[in-house]
This record gives structure tokens, C-alpha cells and sequence, in this order.
């Protein structure tokens, strides 16, 4: 019997309450007495965190995070909290972890599931495609740094290196190899995003993406320009299986994407290193609805069904991967019948009442 140390951050704002229900639902779709357990150490984390105790990110909580088996970090962050520069707290602790724990593929599915009110939902063969990013470098590797000029200027660098191109292009591949490939017909394809036809590091990403891409022959490799694309992901999202880009174009991208299947509130995500990962929704922590237990945990069920199916990958956990399967199935039977839904999907329902239903679809299964 196999046992994983999850690190669970509950956040801010509305991030406990979410997090309290994909906890729920993570120990009713484990199998039983003879399956995986979990065992979970929570710690706090966020804007309210560094109010309390002046501390950003603090060296035994990264410590702890690398001994994991995994993190699950539900939404961080409030506004009116800020460091004496002006920046809010949120992105120098989650960039740190990131950072600590080289977490350098950060992985948004894009799908849209039956039910969901979308634009494009009677459109085209439907909507499954994954925005990568490789989340250590591009413009993202001036964090926290620049230069400025006697506040007249102020500079940002993209940097792009060998290494980080080809270990996230590859990971682009190994993640197509085990996808469905694209809604239009079932090709397996890896899309390169960029700019390589205006900037000299994004023409060397490229490159590299091709040098990857030669070596995959059962795999398909074309390349498309970010603006272009932008245009594409809403006329013919169908037509994508993984896209893989630098990381500020994969953070925008990735949103634009939430917004063509149903918003951020069903967006889970996940960043992947060799050796570490952290799953986390996409949304941030809403302190307006805080505590009125109508906020929506699908994005936080459906990154922990993302992290039971990366640990049983990993370590060839067949019911590891099941529990992912029995998550993200009870999550599209509740869309798809739409008789228990929070506000912000049209129902009626409190953010427990749609935990409680997840967790009674998965029991009944």
C-alpha cells in the first residue's frame, strides 16, 4: 500500500472553503483499506500569512514543499495587501515556490465539458486542448529584478536558453503521447506559439522546438505566432491538442482559453518539475465572497484529479489514476446534468452542497 505526502496550502479569501471541499472529494474517490493513502501536512500560506508574521515565503515551508510527494495550493492572495514596493504578495510566493522547487512546465487544460455555457459549445467537434508554458524563464525570468534608469526607464529581459526550451518541448511531446489528440480527427500535435518572426530569442525557441520535434515521428510539430493564435484558440479551438509557448504568452494565453470554456472557476492547473509538482486552481481568492459559501470549487477538484493522475503516473499507480478518472467523471456528470451548481454557473447551491454531490456521484460509482 502506497502513501503520498501532500503539502495542502488552503490560502486566502475564498481559498479555504474550496479547498475544504476538494479535501472531500480526494478522500472519496481513493480506493479502499488496500489502495493509496494520503497523508497531508497543511501549512499557511498567502496575503494574510505575511500580514501575520511579515514573512513572504518562509525556507522550512520550501523545505517541506521539495520532501513532498506533491502540493496542493488552493487560491492565494488579496489585494490590499502589498509589499513596501507596491507588488502584492501573491506572485513573490507563488514565483518563489516555483522557483525553489523548478517547477518549469505549467500545464493548463482547456476543455470544455457538456453543459457548460459557452459561445462555442454547439460549434465545431468541441474544445480539449492544453496550454504549456515553460514557466522558469522568458520574460517571467526578470521577477523581481530589471534595471531602471534614474525613474526614467525601466527594462525587462526574456531570456531563453537551450535547456529550458528543450526540457518543456519535450514535455509537450510526452504529454501529447498520452492525450487523445486533437477533437477535429484525433491527431496527436504539439503547436509551438511565439514570436519568432520579431524577436531573436523566440526564432532560437523555435529552432529548438524543431531540433525536439525531429526526433518524435509518431508525433505531429507545426508552429503559429502568438496573435495568430490568439485569433485561432476562439475560431477553431478544435483544431489544438498541445500548445507550448514562452511563459508570459502562455499566461495570457491560458486565460483567454479559461474564458472559452466556462471561465477561470473551472480551471485547474498544475506546474511540474523533475522531481516536484503543485496543482492549484487558476482563479484567484475572491475575498468579496469570502466565507458566504458560494464560491465554486470545481478548479480546486479538478487539480486534485490532476494530481492523483501525475503521482500515479509516476509511480505506475494504476489506482491513483482511477481516482483521477472517478474526479474529473463525477465533475462533468454534475455540469452535465446542471441540477447542483454554484452562482457563478447559474445554480443555486452553496460551495458544500456542490462538494457533497461530487463526492455522492463518486461514492455511487
Amino acid at each position: 500500500m502506497r502513501t503520498y505526502r501532500i503539502v495542502v496550502l488552503p490560502g486566502d479569501g475564498i481559498g479555504p472553503e474550496v479547498m475544504r471541499e476538494a479535501l472531500k472529494v480526494l478522500n472519496g474517490a481513493l480506493p479502499g483499506p488496500n489502495g493509496p493513502r494520503v497523508e497531508r501536512s497543511e501549512h499557511p500560506l498567502g496575503a494574510a500569512y505575511y500580514q501575520q508574521t511579515g514573512e513572504i515565503l518562509p525556507q522550512e515551508l520550501i523545505e517541506e514543499c521539495r520532501k513532498s510527494d506533491a502540493v496542493l495550493l488552493s487560491a492565494i492572495g488579496l489585494p490590499d495587501v502589498r509589499l513596501p514596493d507596491g507588488t502584492e504578495v501573491q506572485p513573490h510566493q507563488v514565483v518563489g515556490l516555483r522557483k525553489a522547487m523548478d517547477l518549469y512546465a505549467a500545464v493548463r487544460p482547456i476543455k470544455l465539458y457538456s453543459g457548460v455555457p459557452s459561445v462555442l459549445a454547439d460549434v465545431g467537434p468541441g474544445i480539449d486542448f492544453i496550454v504549456l508554458r515553460e514557466n522558469t524563464e522568458g520574460l517571467f525570468a526578470s521577477f523581481g529584478g530589471g534595471s531602471a534608469a534614474h525613474d526614467q526607464a525601466v527594462a525587462d529581459t526574456m531570456l531563453i536558453t537551450r535547456k529550458g526550451t528543450e526540457r518543456i518541448v519535450e514535455f509537450a511531446f510526452r504529454l501529447a503521447k498520452r492525450r487523445h489528440g486533437r477533437p477535429l480527427d484525433g491527431r496527436r500535435m504539439v503547436t509551438c506559439v511565439d514570436k519568432a518572426n520579431v524577436f531573436r530569442s523566440l526564432a532560437f525557441f523555435r529552432k529548438v522546438f524543431y531540433e525536439v520535434a525531429a526526433r518524435q515521428a509518431d508525433i505531429s510539430a507545426e508552429a503559429c505566432y502568438v496573435d495568430a493564435m490568439s485569433l485561432y484558440m476562439v475560431q477553431a479551438p478544435w483544431k489544438y491538442d498541445v500548445l507550448v509557448m514562452e511563459n508570459m504568452f502562455g499566461d495570457i494565453l491560458s486565460d483567454l482559453g479559461a474564458g472559452l470554456v466556462g471561465g477561470l472557476g473551472l480551471g485547474p492547473s498544475a506546474e511540474i518539475g523533475d522531481h516536484n509538482a503543485l496543482f492549484q486552481p487558476s482563479h484567484g481568492s475572491a475575498p468579496q465572497i469570502a466565507g458566504l459559501n458560494v464560491a465554486n470549487p470545481l478548479a480546486t477538484i479538478l487539480s486534485v484529479s490532476m494530481m492523483l493522475d501525475w503521482l500515479g503516473e509516476r509511480n505506475e499507480d494504476a489506482d491513483a489514476i482511477m481516482a483521477a478518472r472517478r474526479i474529473e467523471s463525477a465533475v462533468a456528470e454534475i455540469l452535465q446534468t446542471g441540477k447542483v451548481l454554484t452562482p457563478d454557473l447559474g445554480g443555486k447551491n452553496t460551495t458544500a452542497q456542490l462538494g457533497d454531490a461530487i463526492l455522492k456521484i463518486i461514492e455511487s460509482g
